[in-house]
């Protein structure tokens, strides 16, 4: 794919989020970083070079942007981004491809990451609150993350719903 500076992709990117439950640091991190280099410099669609940038945030989060429009993105092509971030999974010990467990900021605005069930019971107890910041990782545009869609309050996501706060 050529590879574009993150800022410099539309607004209409498509994007995925892959999180790792733990922070992911030094080799490993470089290691992650460098499969998704080189994916990148590899990755097409339907025999065409797929315009996208990844970026890597709070040490967890992966997010890989891809342009359309520019070259439409097709099932195998994401099969292949999917295919990649598993092995690199198993070389780096951390899974990165699970969208079960949520992610949040806890008190102290440090990203966390627990399972739903245990999610559901600190919102049960009031550990969690409406405006407790939580991460949208099923947000699928550029744009979205940009306005605030991805890391927002308890409250204004999904997660409001299927875990309602009581405390």
């Amino acid at each position: 794919m050529p590879l574009v500076p993150f800022a410099q992709l539309p607004d209409h990117a498509r994007v995925w989020v892959f999180a790792a439950a733990e922070p992911l640091t030094g080799a490993a991190a470089d290691k992650l970083l460098s499969g998704a280099r080189e994916f990148g410099a590899a990755w097409t669609a339907h025999g065409q070079p797929v315009v996208g940038g990844f970026d890597w945030r709070f040490d967890r989060f992966l997010i890989v942007a891809a342009d359309e429009r520019a070259t439409g993105v097709s099932g195998c092509s994401i099969d292949s981004l999917f295919r990649t971030l598993k092995d690199v999974e198993r070389e780096v010990g951390a899974t990165l491809v699970d969208a079960s467990p949520v992610w949040f900021r806890d008190s102290n605005a440090a990203v966390r990451s627990v399972s739903r069930s245990t999610f559901r019971e600190m919102a049960r107890r009031g550990e969690v609150q409406e405006d407790t910041t939580v991460f949208d990782n099923t947000v699928a545009t550029l744009g979205a993350l940009r306005a605030g869609e991805w890391e927002r309050p308890l409250r204004a996501s999904w997660h409001g719903k299927a875990f309602p706060a009581t405390g």
